[in-house]
Order: C-alpha cells, then sequence, then structure tokens
C-alpha cells in the first residue's frame, strides 16, 4: 500500500436528499425523518464542509471522470493515439473516427459525471459562507470547491461550446437552464479561478492530492491561453513559485512523473489519488463515499492488457533523431513508449510482438509493435499479474513542465521570442534527457513561425499523451498554425465541438432544439 494521504475514501456523498415530511391534519405529528438530513440542518460546520469538498473530488476520481472516461475523451480528441486493434470499443472508435453522435456512451458519462461535481461544487460555494467555527478552513475549502467547479465547466466548454451554466444547487426537476454562451462559460471560469487562487494555500507534506493556489494558477493560465489572454495568462503562470519549500522544478528523472513511488514530487502541480486495491477483478471502486477508487487506465493502454489505444504514427515519428545510427536521439521516445525488445517487470521480462496483441506502427519506415508506457505499471510487475490490474498510479493532471511550456506560448504569441526559446530550451536540459538546445537544424527559431512550430514540437514530445494536445488543437486551429488540420476526418463547422449528449436534449427542454452544428 502506498504511503501517501488519500482523503476520499470516507468522502459524504454531497447529493443530500432533502428529507420527505409526512403531514396530516394534526400539526403535533409533524415530524422530521431523523435518518435523513437537509442542507439546512449539515453544513453548519467546518468538518461537514470538509466532506462536502471531499464528495466533489470523489465525482472527479470516479469511472465516469479521471478513473476512465476522462483520459478517453480527450485522447481520442488528439492526433497522439491510434486503435490498439478490434479490441477498441465501438462508442471509443466512433470518437477516434470522428463519428461520434448525441448517444455516444462516453460523451454521456463525461458530460454526467462533471455535472454531478458542478452540483457538488455548487452546494459547498453555497452553504460554505454560513460556517463560522474555523474561517481559516472553511475559505480554503471553498476555494478547492471553485476550482474544482473551473476545471469542470472548462472541459465542458472547451469541448461542447456553451453549456448550462448551474451556479446554485439544483433544487427541484424543473430548475433547466438554456445553452449560456461560451464567454458567460468562461468568465465564471476565470473568477472562479482568481477567487481559488487568493485563498488557496500552497503545497503541504499532509492534504496531498488537494487543489492549491498554484494549482489554481496554472489551470488559469491554461483557460487565459485558450480565450486569447496571453499577457493574463503570463501574469497567472508567473505567480507559481520556483523557489524555497513551495518551489516547483522539474524531476531530474523525466520517467518520476509517470510512477507510484515518485508521486507528488517537485514537478507535481496537481495529481488525482488512485490506490491499487490489488483486486484482480473489475472492481475498481468509483462514486462511493467509503470504497477506494482504483484507474483503470493502466488497463486500457497496457501493451499486455487491454492495448485499447496506442501511440499513433504522428507521435511516434515526431521524436526527433530517433532512426537507427542518429547521434542523439530523443530519450522521451523510450520514456513515453515501450517497443518490442524492450524489457520490463524490473528488467526480468522482455516485450515481444506476441504480446501486444491488435495493430502494428510504423516508425522511420519500419513496422513493429509499439504501445505506451506513461503511466503503465508494468516497469515493476510481469504476467499473469500484469495482465489484468487496475491500477494505483496517480493521475497528474499539472506539472511544471507544462508551466514552462505555456510560458514559452506566451512569450512568443506577445513578441518576446528570446524568452519563447529560453523556456523551451530549459525543458530540454532536463538531466535525463539532455536535447540540445534550440536553435537545431530541424528547428531553427528567427523568427515568430519558426518558434511556433518549435513549440507545437517540444510540447508533443514531452507531453504525449497526457490530455493537453486536445486543448491545443482547439486553440492551434483557431490560429491557423496547421498546415493540414490533425484529423483527417475534420470538417469546419462541425467537428471543432462535440454533439450535445441526447440524453440533455431529451431531459431539458430549454437546450432541446439547440444542438452544436452538423449533428
Amino acid at each position: 500500500m502506498k504511503n501517501k494521504k488519500i482523503f476520499v475514501w470516507s468522502a459524504l456523498t454531497a447529493i443530500i436528499v432533502t428529507a420527505t415530511v409526512n403531514s396530516c391534519k394534526k400539526g403535533s405529528l409533524n415530524t422530521s425523518d431523523p435518518n435523513n438530513v437537509t442542507t439546512n440542518q449539515y453544513y453548519k460546520t467546518s468538518d461537514q464542509l470538509t466532506k462536502g469538498v471531499n464528495a466533489i473530488y470523489v465525482a472527479i476520481h470516479s469511472l465516469g471522470l479521471v478513473s476512465r472516461e476522462w483520459f478517453f475523451i480527450h485522447d481520442l480528441r488528439s492526433d497522439e493515439v491510434a486503435s490498439g486493434g478490434g479490441q477498441l470499443e465501438a462508442p471509443r472508435g466512433q470518437m477516434l473516427n470522428g463519428n461520434a453522435d448525441p448517444a455516444n456512451s462516453v460523451l454521456n458519462s463525461v458530460w454526467n459525471a462533471w455535472y454531478t461535481a458542478i452540483f457538488r461544487a455548487n452546494v459547498v460555494i453555497q452553504n460554505g459562507p454560513a460556517v463560522t467555527d474555523n474561517g481559516p478552513l472553511r475559505d480554503r475549502l471553498v476555494g478547492e470547491a471553485k476550482f474544482l467547479r473551473a476545471w469542470a465547466y472548462f472541459d465542458l466548454v472547451s469541448q461542447w461550446g456553451g453549456v448550462p451554466l448551474l451556479t446554485t444547487p439544483v433544487k427541484t426537476a424543473s430548475d433547466f437552464q438554456p445553452r449560456a454562451s461560451e464567454s458567460e462559460v468562461y468568465s465564471l471560469i476565470i473568477k472562479d479561478l482568481q477567487d481559488a487562487a487568493a485563498v488557496l494555500p500552497e503545497k503541504s507534506g499532509t492534504d496531498k492530492g488537494r487543489a492549491t493556489a498554484s494549482a489554481a494558477n496554472a489551470m488559469l493560465g491554461r483557460v487565459l491561453m485558450q480565450n486569447g489572454d496571453y499577457a493574463g495568462a503570463k501574469a497567472a503562470l508567473l505567480k507559481i513559485p520556483t523557489t524555497g519549500v513551495n518551489g516547483y522544478t522539474l524531476t531530474s528523472r523525466y520517467l518520476d512523473n509517470f510512477e507510484e513511488e515518485t508521486e507528488f514530487n517537485s514537478e507535481s502541480i496537481f495529481e488525482i489519488v488512485f490506490v491499487d486495491k490489488g483486486d484482480g477483478g473489475f472492481n475498481w471502486g468509483g462514486d462511493s463515499p467509503t470504497e477506494a477508487q482504483s484507474t483503470v487506465r493502466n488497463q486500457e493502454y497496457n501493451p499486455i492488457a487491454w492495448r485499447n489505444l496506442i501511440p499513433s504514427n504522428k507521435l511516434i515519428n515526431e521524436f526527433e533523431n530517433t532512426a537507427t545510427g542518429a547521434a542523439k536521439s530523443d530519450p522521451r521516445f523510450h520514456y513515453t513508449c515501450y517497443q518490442s525488445g524492450d524489457t520490463y517487470n524490473k528488467g526480468a521480462s522482455v516485450l515481444t510482438d506476441g504480446d501486444q496483441n491488435g495493430n502494428s506502427s510504423v516508425m522511420n519506415g519500419v513496422t513493429k509493435k509499439i504501445s505506451f508506457r506513461k503511466f503503465m505499471i508494468i516497469y515493476k510487475e510481469g504476467l499473469p499479474a500484469a495482465g489484468f490490474h487496475p491500477g494505483g498510479n496517480n493521475q497528474r493532471i499539472i506539472r511544471y513542465a507544462e508551466v514552462l511550456l505555456m510560458l514559452a506560448e506566451c512569450e512568443n504569441e506577445l513578441g518576446n521570442t528570446a524568452a519563447a526559446v529560453n523556456y523551451l530550451n530549459m525543458i530540454r536540459a532536463r538531466a535525463d534527457v539532455a536535447m540540445p538546445p534550440y536553435p537545431t537544424a530541424q528547428y531553427p527559431v528567427g523568427s515568430k513561425a519558426d518558434v511556433v512550430k518549435a513549440i507545437m514540437h517540444e510540447k508533443m514530445v514531452e507531453m504525449g499523451c497526457e490530455e493537453i494536445r486536445n486543448i491545443d488543437i482547439l486553440r492551434w486551429r483557431k490560429k491557423q498554425y496547421f498546415t493540414t488540420d490533425p484529423f483527417p476526418y475534420f470538417k469546419k463547422g462541425r467537428d471543432e465541438l462535440l454533439p450535445i449528449p441526447q440524453a440533455e436534449l431529451d431531459n431539458n427542454p430549454k437546450v432541446n432544439g439547440h444542438q452544436n452544428p452538423g449533428y
């Protein structure tokens, strides 16, 4: 069992069922059900508010989000992955090929789970001001709820455009909201993150996995960049400390960001906590106030398990100088991917073509079997255990390398190309990466356009399959940075956004009739 603080296991579900009071003519018989608690009776103490915030994290840890569907929805909307073979389930194949429709189960799961998290956040935000027994803790908890609500709405607005904007708890079955404009949603997100950054503490050695001021500022940087405000994004990102006990630095070892033993390292700004339950069945855990939660990512991408998604040819050929005989190849290829001939299981096993079911890849003109290595746990285990093992490897959501890459983009957009190149070279100078600094023969940096290409390259090889590329594509497409769209199926006016889920159309009369174009 990992030695770290897990705080979500005992969280109460935030959907507090309003007690039903049975009425009769004699008022003396009007009593409340003591087994049910209304929100008016609850959230009176900081301990109760803590449980409400923990319930938001529970929703985000669940199978509908980070444990499973969240990484799928982002990866399938990127050009970093390809189908592992016929084992890829139909709803995921539809998304990968651009054929998703409003009934797609992956889309519905993510949409519903984010709105569950939003509901729980709204309960905390509304009731928090009434808690008076511990003011500093109350303010921090409301800040966490605002951070998590902002993340939820950013995922929703970036994928679907304008969405129903709920800022207070839903109280009746008729509390429908129409689709807000994208600008209205972004305004709430930015305000929530600014509020959160103002009250949240920096990282601590005990409250691991909780949102911090740096997490809020890093998320704010993402959001403002997506909104075209590079000056504001730069200002937010520069608030992240780089010295002292709370400072963030790149780890000297790249793989520290993807292995269990090195969670919460100096580079990790925000990560979602999972637990290895040692369970070989399908008991992964989910939206439960008491049950530990595992991530299915290790199972889905594992080269010797389901292998549902594999690195795309685009991704594996993006790494510099990986052809045989090159003087200096980018080691991040081997840190990101496994290929036949690599060792795993602490060096005791050798990966073969036969181990990796499904499709092959083409790298530098050579056909071979290649799979993902990031977040996989076969580096320390082999068959038969590794054949089916939902894992406890934390999902890193924001790490300092991304902050440096975002700063590079901000500086370049603001006309400071030299500063942008400096940030890129900080990434390449990581001790066990040690790639030659820019400019290189392949990537000159004499102009803004040159630096754009270097940024796009560096971000892909540094952060491949970390659920960032999808957001980047949306932003860079608007800026017309692609000569050819990353998706061969892309149809302008349709594929920028996902279809509003059918269940939302069926159940929300204020959204019905307002589907995204082309669906």
